[in-house]
């Protein structure tokens, strides 16, 4: 599955809601399957839902195969003042979710993930809070992010977990060496790389030896 994070088309300051789209559709087009998002991709508690809003713009004015595109989204972040702030409460949960089926123009969400652990709020907490969304059928798959392998057992125990998603890239195995890519892997659960080219590390893509014969193979360059 190749996926498309989309965070930067709603957080940067000089964001472009049609070269956003543009870059969607485009990626779309390409061979993308997957729509990484969140309600909290935004600018600030004034904002949210901003992505969301831009995807579903840029679903609707598509002309290809909506069956095989996977939406993911997620809750449990706030932005108050454009800062990120954890909430993992199940009425934060609830009004989150229902916002983002709103904001993405749906009844059920493909994948919702558990944006990141509260540490005011067990992890069980917010995980019940999801399993019961999912009885009520607004979110199809449950997923988490950042998350430890102590964390995702803890949430198996209560529900199915169709998706992990953490920072992994060429220069960040912390998510290798810590066990949670492995633990994964053994027990068929989806992993989800943010930050795969590195994020502000990517240009050094271009300096790696191994990275740059490999791409040179594939007949990739840089775009800058």
């Amino acid at each position: 599955m190749i996926g498309l994070g989309c965070m930067r088309m709603s957080t940067a300051a000089d964001r472009d809601e049609e070269r956003g789209i543009a870059v969607i559709r485009a990626a779309l087009e390409a061979g993308a399957t997957l729509l990484d998002s969140a309600d909290a991709y935004c600018l600030d508690d004034r904002d949210v839902g901003h992505n969301e809003r831009l995807i579903a713009r840029a679903l609707a004015g598509w002309t290809g195969d909506r069956g095989r595109i996977t939406v993911a989204t997620k809750g449990g972040m706030r932005r108050p003042n454009g800062a990120w702030g954890s909430d993992g409460r199940a009425k934060h949960l609830r009004a989150a979710c229902d916002a983002s089926r709103r904001a993405l123009g749906v009844e059920t969400i493909d994948l919702y993930h558990l944006h990141a652990v509260d540490p005011k709020t067990p992890i069980e907490t917010s995980v019940r809070a999801l399993a019961r969304l999912q009885e009520e059928e607004k979110i199809r798959d449950i997923g988490l992010c950042n998350v430890t392998v102590s964390q995702i057992r803890a949430a198996q125990a209560i529900v199915t977990i169709a998706s992990v998603q953490v920072s992994l890239s060429p220069f960040d195995d912390e998510n290798l060496r810590n066990g949670v890519a492995e633990y994964c892997h053994d027990n068929g659960i989806r992993l989800i790389a943010h930050r795969p080219l590195g994020g502000e590390r990517a240009k050094q893509l271009a300096r790696d030896p191994v990275i740059s014969r490999i791409a040179e193979k594939r007949a990739v360059h840089n775009a800058d």
